[in-house]
């Protein structure tokens, strides 16, 4: 359980509290079911990366686009509902070489503009993978609830496969963007798992483009 879901759901159940004290328990069911789904928002179950030449998907949610941008690279975009879980994880092992913060808009975050005109914050992993050097940069995206993204993780710092990096408050998106060395396994329409999901695969030395 991350410690926001605490906080919220403590705040939330001493107000139920005081509204039983004055108006009775019927009066007080809001704040009951709102406290449950602060707790279920931000819980934090732990996860286990495969072992293999993978990137592992940053966020729970829907792939709700998989995009062959010009530069060469795949953008595989994750929309993240009130549901599911918020934590997210570093795709890769290796050096977070930049963490940027950018102002944005908060539009809805299913929406294909959202990957360059919402707020958000972009993190590039660079490390080595099945023997092959490769970078990873993915984005926190807000969308139209979430206000609040939140890093743990800052420039120079190492992460394993699937570690915490960091945090999106209420409904959000995460995109992945890999580069030519990375053969793309994720499809539009399913649904991904922070730390556990394959999203790519490196490609060997020889196919690499």
């Amino acid at each position: 359980m991350v410690k926001y879901g605490f906080t919220y759901a403590g705040g939330l159940i001493l107000g139920g509290l005081l509204v039983t004290y004055l108006a009775g328990w019927p009066w007080s069911l809001p704040f009951y079911l709102l406290a449950v789904f602060c707790l279920n928002f931000f819980r934090d179950p732990e996860r286990v990366a495969p072992e293999g030449p993978f990137a592992i998907s940053p966020a729970d949610g829907k792939v709700v686009a998989v995009v062959s941008q010009a530069n060469g690279s795949n953008r595989v975009s994750i929309f993240l509902n009130v549901f599911d879980v918020h934590v997210n994880r570093t795709p890769i092992a290796g050096k977070i070489t930049c963490v940027n913060y950018k102002k944005g808009q908060f539009l809805v975050a299913s929406k294909p503009e959202a990957s360059d005109a919402n707020e958000q914050s972009i993190l590039t992993v660079k490390g080595e993978v099945g023997g092959v050097p490769t970078q990873v940069t993915f984005k926190q995206i807000a969308g139209l609830i979430a206000r609040r993204i939140i890093v743990y993780k800052k420039a120079g710092d190492i992460v394993g496969p699937g570690e915490r990096i960091g945090l999106i408050k209420f409904g959000s998106r995460v995109d992945v963007i890999l580069g030519g060395e990375w053969e793309v396994r994720a499809k539009a329409g399913e649904r991904v798992v922070a730390g556990s999901s394959v999203i790519a695969r490196i490609k060997a030395r020889g196919d690499a483009s």
